[in-house]
């Protein structure tokens, strides 16, 4: 049996853990850690930091944002990930081959994840580029909802495969806006059906293989006035309509899209009130403090599924795989091609 886990995922201050961050972790309110690039100096560093993380609080789900191109904080000692708008254009020339290397890719980003003593990477990004956000562009598998949903399906396979759950994001759809919800609040006005034909079809194909979501710090007007993240019509829709069982992550309620909902406290409280499970609270240690000191004792048990529950492979073994060097090679290719194009 899962047990309720706390509903925080705050974020650390460097690469070891500080005697404050010690007594922070064990509170019951903290239910996870997220890592970034400041936490980060390699694979092995990485592993002995989430070993100390797991020594304090053996049941805490421990994430990264480990997605390829520019969203990567491990990068010495992994694989280098493209950008997934490389795999879309594979996907243009070559579909059945663009499917396996997308399939191969969620296993060895999984092993790789489950190596370093991670739980999940928040990926795969089922975004849909419309070229209007920045934000998104390559981060996303390309223009097309189909191409979105076969991509996206083909990593969270190979996700699955490597024993390691798959979170897709931005539930329903950050593609269509041109702001950046880190930094404001942007308002997508297109109409439902709109939306439904483009944007939710990756969310509405992939919500009973994904074990979580992300739901967008953005207003889609014509549904409701709320952000996606603080709206209960939304993630009702996700769990309801969608058939979605898994584990609702806030996106990170630090960012400027999440303000509208008041103070610290006041979005803790409208993120659990809208269906979320948990609340990533990052960049901000006096706003965690307070959502740590004002949630609810822990009451979800969804984010205990998440944790990775196999015996966790060795990260100096992971070349003695065939699949691992055939798959290493191509995306590193990959990559390289995408830096110097």
């Amino acid at each position: 049996m899962t047990h309720p886990l706390g509903s925080v995922m705050l974020d650390l201050e460097g690469t070891t853990l500080t005697a404050a961050e010690r007594q922070l972790l064990k509170a019951p309110a903290v239910g996870g850690v997220i890592l970034f690039g400041r936490n980060v100096e390699d694979a092995h560093q990485v592993r002995k930091l989430c070993g100390q993380v797991r020594k304090l609080r053996p049941d805490l789900l421990l994430a990264v944002d480990q997605e390829g191109g520019r969203v990567q904080r491990i990068k010495q000692g992994l694989t280098r990930l493209p950008p997934m708008a490389r795999l879309g254009d594979y996907y243009q020339q070559d579909r059945a081959a663009a499917l396996g290397l997308a399939q191969d890719t969620g296993w060895l980003l999984g092993m790789e994840m489950a190596a370093c003593g991670l739980d999940i990477s928040f990926a795969p990004v089922l975004d849909i580029d419309s070229g209007l956000n920045s934000m998104i562009g390559d981060r996303s598998f390309g223009p097309e909802a189909a191409q979105v949903t076969e991509l996206g399906g083909a990593l969270v396979a190979g996700l699955h495969e490597a024993g390691m759950a798959a979170i897709g994001k931005h539930f329903p759809g950050h593609g269509g806006v041109a702001g950046d919800s880190h930094l404001a609040l942007p308002v997508d006005d297109r109409p439902f059906e709109t939306l439904k034909q483009q944007d939710l079809v990756p969310f509405s194909a992939l919500a009973k293989k994904l074990d979580g979501v992300m739901p967008a710090h953005i207003v889609y007007s014509a549904f409701d006035k709320r952000p996606a993240g603080f709206s209960p019509s939304w993630l009702g829709m996700l769990r309801q309509s969608l058939g979605f069982k898994g584990c609702i992550f806030s996106d990170d309620l630090s960012m400027a899209g999440a303000h509208e909902a008041g103070g610290p406290r006041e979005r803790a409280a409208a993120a659990l009130a809208a269906g979320c499970d948990m609340l990533l609270v990052c960049n901000d240690r006096e706003a965690a403090l307070e959502v740590v000191d004002a949630v609810p004792t822990p009451q979800s048990s969804r984010p205990g599924k998440l944790r990775y529950k196999r015996a966790r492979p060795d990260l100096d073994a992971l070349s003695a795989l065939s699949r691992w060097r055939r798959t290493h090679a191509q995306l590193e290719a990959m990559a390289a091609h995408s830096l110097s194009s």
